[in-house]
């Protein structure tokens, strides 16, 4: 299982590596009698590297609009722009882009002509971060793989925008304006392959319904969450890390057994209203309790397994995992409990 998670992260975090040989493979191919004529064609307000004949940088440039894109062009730059409008005119050759990268401009949903981005057959990152937009756009391009729409004013995910989406492994919707009726049950209905949903710096109350099951990474930081509903990982049996730091959660806000999931490596819930640390599974390598209102720790009451058991198993037998355990922030006194060192045996750092 633990194989299995490590490979779809290398898989999602190691993925501009690929891209990387497959453009130098198009470098190796490329004919320097070639060059003058990539030149050429280039946009006057952009650069056409050489080197990079399948790319095209037009960032920083102070653009209002974006240029003809020619139709060699695979990787297209126009962030730090001040580009109002998408229209389907600059794209009408450009029928091989694989990636857009429109962060920090001023791009409105009115300003979307309607399908210019569906049209784009090839796209598989889609970057709009800090822009204006208020609603996620649609429709989509169907083989898209990430999907970042970070810092926007997004209050609104009109019904079935991600349905035809199976390929996307990355959303990455975090501070924007979403509340909790804004992500319904079939919101992400269709993400099928999604490992890394980000929501975090929204203003949601409630955990979201309906994460897609292969979901990995689940990201809610910064939040106003009280409740975790009981039996709420099943439904996303392959989560790794979970991230909830600054929300509202309390003692009473988690189910007896809410965290005891032998899925969650990474466990991150600093800047709560916790006043003891919830059953966890022997599975878990890194848990993050820093900044509630923890006033001890008993290590025999949170071992996730008998003390007694453990000796009896010995070292290589059913040792918890937990190798970081950050209690800073709270109102600890040191030393270290012993009972915490003889249970969790693989601890490398104790922060407290």
């Amino acid at each position: 299982m633990i194989l299995k998670v490590y490979t779809s992260l290398l898989v999602l975090f190691l993925v501009s590596s690929v891209w990387t040989r497959t453009v130098r493979q198009v470098y190796d191919d490329l004919d320097p009698e070639h060059w003058s004529h990539y030149t050429s064609e280039c946009p006057q307000e952009c650069f056409c590297p050489p080197s990079f004949p399948n790319a095209l940088y037009c960032d920083n440039k102070g653009l209002k609009e974006i240029p003809a894109i020619p139709a060699r062009i695979w990787y297209l730059y126009l962030q730090n722009n001040l580009i109002e409008t998408l229209s389907e005119k600059p794209f009408v050759n450009a029928t091989h882009l694989r990636w857009i990268n429109l962060n920090k401009n001023k791009i409105t949903n009115n300003g979307i002509e309607s399908g210019v981005l569906s049209k784009l057959k090839k796209l598989l990152y889609l970057f709009i971060e800090d822009n204006e937009l208020e609603e996620v756009p649609a429709p989509l391009p169907v083989g898209l793989e990430q999907l970042r729409l970070a810092r926007n004013k997004i209050s609104r995910i009109p019904e079935g925008v991600f349905s035809n989406l199976e390929n996307l492994t990355m959303l990455d919707l975090h501070q924007n304006s979403l509340l909790d009726s804004a992500l319904q049950s079939d919101t992400f209905q269709g993400l099928n392959n999604l490992m890394q949903l980000n929501i975090a710096k929204n203003s949601l109350k409630k955990m979201p319904l309906s994460i897609p099951a292969n979901t990995l990474q689940l990201f809610l930081d910064n939040n106003s969450i009280e409740v975790i509903p009981e039996n709420y990982f099943s439904a996303i049996p392959k989560v790794t890390f979970l991230r909830l730091n600054y929300n509202k959660l309390s003692d009473d806000g988690i189910p007896s057994n809410g965290f005891n999931v032998s899925s969650i490596l990474d466990l991150q819930l600093s800047h709560n209203q916790l006043t003891k640390i919830p059953p966890i599974n022997a599975h878990l390598e890194h848990l993050h309790l820093d900044h509630n209102k923890i006033k001890s720790v008993n290590g025999t009451q949170i071992c996730p397994v008998s003390i007694a058991l453990e000796e009896d198993y010995g070292y290589y037998g059913n040792v918890p995992r937990l190798r970081y355990l950050r209690l800073d922030g709270n109102e600890i006194q040191p030393p270290i409990p012993l009972d915490i060192m003889i249970c969790f045996r693989l601890l490398q750092a104790v922060v407290i």
